[in-house]
């Protein structure tokens, strides 16, 4: 998986981008055989220059492509890393309802395939 980071009235640091590769680089087991070709791009940053604390000051934004799949993520904090852990939450909970979906679709089809089977053995 390809992760690019972008920040926005702020530096990415050494030690902000590894926490970024370490948070979304555990989401690889989620995507699954898309994995190589996927590609994460992170947007990091303050929501204004001139706030320095207080709620939301930190946003973290992303981007998912994985072969079909397209997901976006955001989520706001008073600290940098836990709008990162946040966001990353965010991520697994959507790919884990695409994945369920996905198999509840496969299976309604295939149990549609088994009745038009039996009405045909039932004849």
């Amino acid at each position: 998986m390809k992760i690019n980071i972008k920040a926005q009235n702020t530096s990415v640091t050494s030690a902000i981008s590894d926490y970024v590769d370490k948070r979304m680089g555990s989401l690889g087991k989620f995507i699954g055989e898309h994995e190589a070709d996927s590609t994460l791009y992170v947007q990091i940053g303050k929501t204004s220059k001139h706030h320095h604390a207080g709620d939301n000051v930190f946003s973290t934004e992303v981007n998912l492509d994985a072969g079909t799949t397209h997901l976006r993520a955001e989520a706001f904090d008073a600290d940098l890393y836990a709008s990162i852990d946040k966001v990353r939450d965010e991520l697994v909970r959507e790919l884990t309802t695409a994945k369920k979906k996905r198999i509840t679709l496969f299976r309604k089809g295939g149990q549609k395939i088994k009745n038009i089977i039996r009405g045909f053995s039932d004849r």
